[in-house]
């Protein structure tokens, strides 16, 4: 038996549906996701003050060390809880390689200054305004601005309604820590992570890029680097 012509476009739709469901449940069986970072580090140890006329080798410090957080004055408005939140996680990283908050009335030889920022943009950068939902999820297909329609991969048109081609948000976040000498403001260390995706923003996605910021310190290596890690679902 033929099918109606005109029952071809909902047919196409159909499948297209069920591969968005096969897709959908195939990224929900995964334990954990990517967090793909690229980490840039400058290592600064040897600007540190010296007594005058003193020759004295450069010291690495070795963990334990104690810090204090440090705050820019954009940071420093506590009517929201995000630097807060932002320190905490960093606190937890930095624990991983041995430096930790001073304690009451002890003076650190270190600051810590970590800051984050997040660009929302409304689909990827490779990605057509007019792709939408079809063309940007399923392969190749564009959509007819200000239209009903949508011309598929095989050059079929079928019915879209504008409330199914919605934009999927892609975010481009960094995030960084500046060391410095406590008792002469120089800055001895320098590291930020860079990570974009359509991941939303969680503690775990920004400790997974603090962890990255800090992979290899205090000697890290020199240039760009890509750096992974896994967070659990």
């Amino acid at each position: 038996m033929t099918t109606p012509s005109c029952a071809r476009p909902w047919a196409s739709l159909f499948k297209i549906c069920a591969a968005a469901l096969a897709l959908f449940a195939l990224s929900g069986c995964a334990s954990v996701f990517l967090v793909d970072n690229q980490v840039r580090s400058y290592a600064r140890w040897a600007d540190r003050p010296t007594p005058s006329g003193a020759s004295t080798p450069v010291v690495i410090p070795q963990a334990p060390q104690v810090f204090r957080f440090e705050r820019l004055p954009s940071q420093q408005d506590n009517r929201g809880a995000g630097q807060n939140e932002l320190e905490r996680l960093a606190t937890l990283s930095l624990a991983k390689v041995g430096w930790t908050p001073a304690a009451a009335g002890v003076t650190p030889p270190w600051t810590v200054e970590v800051s984050a920022a997040t660009l929302r943009l409304p689909h990827a950068p490779w990605e057509s305004p007019y792709d939408g939902f079809w063309g940007g999820g399923f392969g190749p297909g564009f959509g007819f601005p200000g239209r009903d329609y949508v011309v598929t991969g095989t050059g079929q048109i079928i019915y879209a309604p504008l409330f199914m081609r919605m934009d999927t948000p892609y975010y481009q976040r960094e995030v960084s820590l500046v060391i410095r000498h406590a008792a002469s403001g120089r800055v001895v260390y320098e590291t930020r992570a860079a990570h974009d995706g359509r991941w939303n923003s969680s503690n775990a996605l920004w400790l997974a890029m603090l962890d990255a910021a800090l992979r290899g310190f205090p000697t890290p290596p020199e240039g760009l680097r890509q750096v992974n890690i896994e967070v659990p679902r």
